[in-house]
């Protein structure tokens, strides 16, 4: 089954950034996403839904670790919306290359590679485990814009 089919069967609501506009934009200057020959460069995405911050706070302080996996999970939907955004199609995809992700925690705070699970985990529901299943680096942060408690950085390989 092609990763467009399966995202419509699991019911997955992915964003439409063509129809409503990518929310980085209110974030500062800089584009969408970025394409080098086969490889996407996707801009910062956060768990937002329009204009609305989904998960809001400090993990190991106000947010749980599962609200933080569900946090990095609605990431990852923002980050198929913007793949669909830049080369039409998630069956474009070849490969997730890495993901740089972002956890705002406390200091004590030492399970961010469980939260960023969320992402990872959904991209290999998606596109399979060979080509969902990239690198991976997860940083302990102490603040994100907006308040958010989680972001990625994502680098995709796509069809030419």
């Amino acid at each position: 089954m092609t990763p467009e089919r399966l995202a419509i069967e699991m019911g997955l609501d992915i964003p439409d950034f063509d129809a409503m506009g990518y929310y980085g934009a209110d974030y500062g200057t800089m584009k969408p996403y970025h394409r080098v020959g086969s490889l996407l460069f996707l801009s910062g995405h956060v768990a937002q839904i329009g204009t609305e911050i989904t998960h809001k706070g400090r993990l190991g302080a106000d947010v749980t670790t599962e609200q933080g996996y569900q946090a990095a999970r609605r990431t990852g939907l923002n980050v198929l919306g913007g793949i669909r955004q830049a080369v039409g199609s998630l069956d474009r995809v070849k490969s997730i290359v890495r993901t740089l992700n972002f956890v705002v925690c406390t200091p004590e705070y030492e399970d961010v590679h469980k939260v960023s699970s969320g992402l990872s985990d959904l991209f290999v529901e998606v596109f399979g485990r060979e080509r969902g299943l990239g690198g991976r680096a997860t940083i302990g942060v102490m603040a994100l814009a907006g308040g958010v408690c989680f972001e990625t950085w994502a680098t995709v390989e796509v069809e030419d």
